[in-house]
């Protein structure tokens, strides 16, 4: 009986309201010397918003999607399974060349940079990897001279002449 008033006054005293209120003040900290830097760049087009926008994925693997900015910025995207040639591992690291599938894919981008140049980027990814295109990509220059090639001298080397042989040394 004793330890069951004993624990009715202490869950009494614990669930009695605190009187205790602490108080917490945020740390001041000195304003900056400095203003903020700004985005001052001149945005044409404000706020950009999707106008259109698709996804379509098909059971066989393949899928399709494309979306359109309000800064006229445009992508479109496809993809197919394909079986091709190409190198598998088993479970033991084992190479072997072979029928696997892969993806293919191919796609385009429209936008316009900042300085209002219009850009656009085309692209095949297949089993001949990565190909893009578009005007603004750089080009490899194209050698119009011959490569030197190092010259050969034809000159006789000097040989040792033949010495006589004899068999020397223990049971000669």
């Amino acid at each position: 009986m004793k330890l069951f008033v004993v624990a009715a006054l202490l869950a009494v005293a614990i669930a009695a309201p605190s009187s205790y209120k602490p108080e917490y003040k945020a740390p001041s900290y000195p304003t900056p010397s400095y203003s903020a830097p700004g985005y001052n760049k001149d945005n044409k087009y404000g706020e950009i918003t999707v106008t259109s926008q698709s996804d379509e994925r098909n059971l066989d693997g393949s899928s399709q999607f494309s979306y359109a900015q309000s800064d006229y910025t445009t992508r479109e995207e496809s993809q197919v399974q394909k079986k091709m040639q190409g190198v598998t591992y088993d479970s033991y690291g084992k190479e072997s060349y072979g029928e696997v599938v892969g993806n293919t894919n191919k796609g385009s981008s429209y936008w316009v940079s900042p300085e209002g140049q219009k850009l656009t980027l085309t692209w095949a990814a297949d089993e001949a990897g990565f190909q893009p295109k578009g005007d603004h990509l750089p080009v490899a220059p194209v050698h119009e001279y011959e490569l030197p090639v190092a010259p050969v001298h034809e000159y006789e080397l000097p040989v040792a002449p033949a010495l006589p042989y004899s068999r020397t040394g223990p049971g000669y």
